[in-house]
């Protein structure tokens, strides 16, 4: 009875001593706060379990035998068996979990039972007798039980979650079998000399109550742990299993070691990368490798977790069928000891549906930027608040303004205004984009040195939600030339026009108008009284009168047949400046001469050419009666010779500026309009073009270009 007694107690105590310092061990493993009062608790715990079986086993044997207990010896059993636990479970702390280090941690504990029971033996006696081979296979049993339950226990084995849960009570069974085997080996070789104690002297029932009371205190504290353990253990592994799911559920997880082969991998994994567990577990990344990334790329990675640092990026993989994904990646190192990685966990985050929506937006902003870059370099591009304060312009606006960007941000487009339109016409615009319609038109504006351009202008309103607009695009586009082609080409009309009447006209006039002359010269000559003379004169100097009006509709009527030579520009100018010199010095009109370059050359008749100049400048002159200044700009554009005359004169309004070049229009008192429309034809026969500004009380000027040659 008292055997069978001890034995269930020893095997209680051993049983409860391994799964609890095993548990204890696992939270220190887990990296559980206070681990080295966990180690030591683990360590204590399974280094007095030896001893205690050591103790019941002795009983067993022999009961009396404890009457010549010697305690130091005692005590000393108990130290090396916890240190020698204590050095098994320090072999485990190994992050890297090196499987060298279960020989270890299986030697020292073994060596921890083994000496706890021979130096137990000792405790009771002064000689102890054991036999070697006995002593070598108890060692060897022990020592593969607990290879066997350190593997399963703290080396990851791939089994399923229900044989997982099994493992730790399995393996505390098979190290409480092979402890009490290799103790009762131990002691049916091992013989020490009777101790002779007198049976009434000494109860038996005493001791086995006191073995009964420790081995109560001892299995409470055991079952007090292992609750404790049990319920930390359920904590952490519920966190561990919430961590995993949010892991797996939001995350692509794998595991490598330190030389990049997959050691673990989640179903996210699996599911994106369409391989299964068994084709990537044992594999290296390449399997994913999309070719995207060049050497270095990977090579720089690795270079950086190899360091210990965390890296992070974004890959392109390959699944399995051929298809490519998109993963936001975190590679953390775990390090050891020693600072250097023993392996690494890569978190990715599917970010394919991300990168496509990126890369339409790349597309849209690459399209709105090339349509910008067109914009800015074909047209003249403004943005206004809702209240028309100029907030940007585009370098186009800059250079045909002459404002600088400074200058114009801040202002409105009062800066530019030239007058020319009315205060109803620019009402009308407001009104149109102010109820968020599209405004299109040309308007003509005035540049900082005071020049004109005119632009084909669309304004468009931005609406907010309210569909009230909230700022303003103004599209303009030059169109300066065009509107002085269509001036030409209005006066070439008109021109024709006259000609085809300056035909008929002549025609009919020159042959009755001869007549006429010739019989007042006739009846001049035999007329005597002097006043009734006067009345010939008069009409002799009319005809005349009329005759060079014919004359020059003669001209307008039919191209003139003129040899053109190249001849120098700038000489005819002079001259011609020269021949007004008196007049101009008379009408107090000072006279500012720029020519870009001395050596401008012309295909022209000279006499024809100096008769335009002096037509243009004899009207400046006119249009200045209390003096002024004049300016003549000689200057090369492109293919062409530019010739500005511009007076500071009377100028003329929009409706003068229209009718000038029609026959017999003028500003002035006794001119008929014939010389301008002359001065027209003869540069339009030169193949040039002219066009006129003209502002009330700010001058005229006269713009003429003239095919350059070398």
């Amino acid at each position: 009875m008292y055997n069978s007694i001890l034995i269930f107690i020893s095997i209680l105590i051993v049983y409860m001593a391994c799964y609890s310092s095993f548990d204890l061990f696992q939270l220190v493993k887990n990296g559980e706060k206070n681990s080295r009062f966990l180690f030591l608790a683990s360590t204590f715990t399974i280094g007095f379990g030896f001893w205690i079986l050591s103790f019941i086993d002795m009983m067993i044997k022999n009961v009396y035998a404890t009457a010549n207990y010697n305690i130091p010896i005692t005590i000393l059993s108990m130290v090396v068996g916890i240190c020698f636990s204590g050095m098994a479970f320090y072999a485990l702390l190994d992050k890297e979990k090196k499987k060298r280090r279960i020989y270890v941690s299986a030697f020292f504990f073994s060596l921890s039972i083994l000496s706890v029971s021979i130096i137990g033996f000792y405790s009771i006696g002064s000689k102890v007798y054991y036999q070697l081979p006995q002593l070598l296979v108890s060692f060897i049993l022990l020592y593969v039980g607990f290879f066997i339950s350190i593997w399963l226990s703290f080396y990851p084995v791939q089994l399923s979650v229900y044989l997982k849960k099994w493992i730790r009570p399995l393996c505390s069974l098979l190290m409480t079998g092979v402890c009490l085997i290799s103790h009762f080996i131990l002691l049916t070789n091992i013989s020490a000399p009777e101790v002779a104690i007198a049976k009434d002297s000494y109860e038996s029932s005493f001791i086995i109550y006191i073995a009964l009371f420790i081995s109560v205190l001892v299995l409470g504290g055991l079952i007090g742990t292992s609750t404790l353990i049990g319920e930390r253990t359920d904590v952490g592994a519920i966190n561990v299993r919430d961590m995993q799911h949010a892991l797996d559920e939001s995350a692509i997880v794998a595991f490598t070691d330190n030389n990049g082969i997959i050691t673990y991998v989640n179903d996210k994994f699996i599911e994106v990368s369409k391989y299964s567990r068994e084709e990537l577990l044992g594999q290296n990344h390449r399997m994913v490798n999309s070719g995207h990334h060049s050497p270095e790329f990977f090579r720089e990675l690795w270079n950086t977790i190899k360091q210990g640092q965390i890296w992070k990026g974004e890959l392109l993989n390959k699944a399995k069928d051929g298809t490519h994904y998109w993963v936001d990646t975190v590679i953390v190192p775990f390090l050891n000891k020693e600072g250097t990685p023993y392996q690494y966990v890569a978190i990715r985050r599917d970010i394919t549906e991300q990168k496509k929506v990126q890369h339409q937006l790349e597309e849209s902003v690459r399209e709105v930027s090339d349509i910008t870059y067109a914009l800015e370099q074909s047209s003249i591009i403004a943005f206004t608040d809702k209240r028309g304060i100029i907030t940007n312009v585009n370098s186009k606006f800059c250079e045909i303004s002459g404002y600088s960007r400074e200058e114009l941000i801040g202002k409105t487009h009062r800066i530019v205004n030239s007058g020319y339109h009315s205060k109803e016409f620019f009402r009308n615009v407001w009104q149109t984009i102010g109820k968020g319609d599209i405004w299109k038109g040309e308007i003509r504006n005035k540049r900082k040195d005071g020049s004109y351009y005119w632009v084909d202008t669309t304004i468009v309103p931005y609406l907010d939600k309210n569909n009230k607009p909230y700022q303003y695009l103004a599209i303009r586009n030059d169109i300066t030339e065009k509107k002085r082609t269509e001036d030409i080409l209005h006066r070439q009309d008109k021109l024709a026009a006259v000609g085809q009447l300056a035909a008929g006209v002549a025609h009919e006039i020159r042959n009755p108008l001869t007549s006429i002359k010739g019989y007042a010269e006739f009846l001049s000559m035999d007329e005597t009284a002097k006043d009734r003379q006067e009345y010939f004169d008069i009409i002799l100097e009319e005809i005349e009168r009329v005759n060079s009006i014919v004359e020059e509709f003669m001209l307008l009527s039919k191209p003139t047949v003129s040899v053109l030579e190249k001849k120098p520009l700038l000489p005819i100018m002079d001259n011609v400046v020269s021949i007004l010199d008196y007049q101009l010095r008379k009408n107090k009109i000072q006279l500012h001469r720029s020519y870009e370059n001395p050596n401008f050359f012309v295909e022209c008749d000279e006499n024809k050419l100096k008769q335009v100049f002096l037509n243009f400048i004899k009207n400046a002159v006119e249009a200045m009666p209390n003096g002024g200044f004049i300016e003549i700009i000689v200057k090369k554009e492109n293919d062409s010779i530019s010739i500005v005359i511009k007076d500071s004169g009377i100028g003329m309004s929009k409706e003068q500026l229209k009718k000038l070049g029609e026959p017999f229009f003028t500003t002035k008192k006794d001119g008929n309009g014939l010389g301008l429309m002359v001065s027209f034809k003869i540069i339009e026969n030169l193949n040039g073009k002219v066009y006129i500004e003209s502002e009330l009380g700010k001058g005229t000027s006269f713009h003429i270009t003239l095919p350059a040659v070398d």
